[in-house]
């Protein structure tokens, strides 16, 4: 068995990130961003690395880096952006493992309901530190999809989707609400979208988050954010599932905790294989990228042989008990993926880093 199979994480790096690894190893003062996607429970994978990354290891630097997420990743972050980011990330997980009790036949207001616990658990009370840019994205319903909930409004959506990201845009447009200092993110977001940046507050942070994770057809949109004109404010995921940015223009690398070996632009592209990026596709914006993801060997591991994800909630059905207990399981597990990179951070082999 290779050492590579072995590990518990994967790492593929961009060429640029490859090149400075080699040189120079790696410090907290050279992470530029750390991006967090969209991805329901398979978030709960990434938080025991959570923990040591805001809790231990970018500490050692002089600033803190970027942060941007949608959905889980924006809860996740949120919690990374706290002035005690163990505990946050720890109530995060407490809550969205033991909350989400759902009966046969929930609706999508009951849904949603849970959907505001999770928010509250990490922006409650809101103790965000000032130094640290963080970046939470929000979907608007605009256009054909404005007013609309119903399944053939969302088919015409995804079917504009599949013949263009450019034209999603005309159902969508995105959101970037930001606490802490400016950032060079703030200059990224050039594409179809319109996009429009506005301040994260103690006053809207919860509907934001509830709205960052509101999954259409499943929960209800957020239908009002203090500061912002009445609307359907819908998760963050479905412009931005993986958050594909052109990363190689910030000064720095890109350091991106993932669920996954690759970059899919927006929700429904994961249905459109040719839209996912890396594995040599689309390599300049991620040139500086390094990404961690847990690898095969970790996986087999886990319950199911998977991360946990919404599928869970028809796996195990009623028992609630044993799903929960999955998701614990699954967590203490990826430990694994926390302690060993803790290891290669301290001497970066790059003979470990696969391409992006």
């Amino acid at each position: 068995m290779s050492v590579v199979t072995a590990m518990p994480f994967r790492l593929r790096a961009g060429a640029r990130a490859l090149e400075h690894i080699r040189r120079n190893g790696l410090a907290p003062d050279d992470i530029a961003c750390i991006p967090a996607a969209a991805g329901g429970p398979k978030g709960l994978a990434l938080i025991p690395l959570d923990r040591w990354l805001f809790g231990e290891w970018l500490p050692r630097g002089s600033r803190m880096p970027t942060l941007v997420g949608a959905s889980i990743g924006a809860w996740r972050m949120t919690a990374a952006a706290q002035l005690e980011p163990r505990t946050a990330l720890d109530r995060l997980a407490q809550i969205y493992v033991h909350s989400q009790r759902y009966r046969m036949g929930t609706t999508p207001a009951e849904v949603a309901e849970k959907i505001v616990g999770l928010a509250e658990s990490v922006a409650k009370p809101w103790l965000a530190r000032s130094d640290v840019p963080l970046r939470v994205i929000v979907s608007r319903a605009v256009g054909p999809l404005a007013g609309r909930t119903s399944r053939g409004a969302f088919a015409r959506m995804a079917v504009d989707n599949a013949f263009s990201r450019a034209r999603l845009a005309r159902h969508l447009n995105r959101h970037v609400f930001a606490s802490g200092p400016e950032s060079p993110l703030d200059a990224l977001w050039q594409d179809p979208f319109a996009t429009r940046q506005h301040a994260l507050t103690a006053d809207n942070c919860v509907p934001v988050l509830t709205a960052s994770g509101s999954i259409p057809l499943i929960c209800d949109a957020v239908g009002r954010i203090p500061g912002m004109p009445d609307a359907q404010y819908w998760d963050g995921g479905l412009i931005d599932y993986h958050i594909h940015l052109p990363y190689h223009r910030l000064p720095g690398i890109t350091l991106y905790p993932h669920f996954v070996e690759g970059v899919t632009p927006g929700w429904l592209d994961k249905f459109l294989p040719w839209r996912k990026q890396g594995f040599g596709k689309g390599p300049e914006w991620l040139s500086s990228m390094l990404l961690i993801a847990p690898s095969p060997d970790l996986l087999a591991k886990l319950p199911n042989a998977k991360l946990p994800d919404r599928n869970d909630f028809y796996r195990y059905g009623p028992d609630h008990e044993a799903r929960e207990a999955a998701w614990r399981r699954a967590m203490g597990e990826c430990e694994r993926i926390a302690e060993a990179f803790a290891r290669w951070v301290e001497r970066p082999d790059p003979a470990l880093l696969l391409p992006l």
